[in-house]
């Protein structure tokens, strides 16, 4: 799950409402530590914005931190946390936003809980099907 959510790059194939990604940056931090800078394009209908954030990958740890460096909100910041168990992995998410816009601020409160289900959901099918694919291979 952790190589999933790190593929940034991959995000406009498989999770909605994301339209576009560009990597502005990538740098090692030290020999296992990895910082991206990336320029994410959302859509929905007729509203469509951008902002740039700093990702954070540190797979030893198997955390991602999330910052939003330029755009349309007050406050952006998201952690991941991965532990792995017999069966897969636990994925701990914590999300924290709030939009300059209080007009987009209200819209996104009431869509929040089906937004995260859509996107949840994106992840675990990408992951499936990597899987799949994967095992399909050997």
């Amino acid at each position: 799950m952790f190589k999933v959510v790190a593929d940034v790059e991959q995000y406009p194939h498989f999770l909605p409402w994301v339209v576009g990604l560009r990597v502005l940056s990538r740098a090692t931090l030290n020999a296992s530590r990895e910082v991206i800078f990336a320029e994410m394009a959302v859509g929905y209908g007729a509203l469509r914005e951008r902002y740039t954030s700093r990702v954070e990958l540190d797979p030893q740890s198997l955390s991602i931190d999330v910052v939003q460096t330029d755009g349309p909100f007050r406050q952006l910041e998201n952690h991941w946390r991965f532990a792995p168990e017999e069966s897969g992995c636990c994925v701990h998410f914590s999300i924290g936003f709030e939009f300059r816009s209080r007009m987009l601020n209200a819209v996104a409160a009431r869509a929040f809980g089906r937004v995260m289900l859509r996107m949840t959901d994106a992840f675990e099918a990408r992951a499936r099907a990597l899987s799949n694919q994967a095992v399909q291979e050997v």
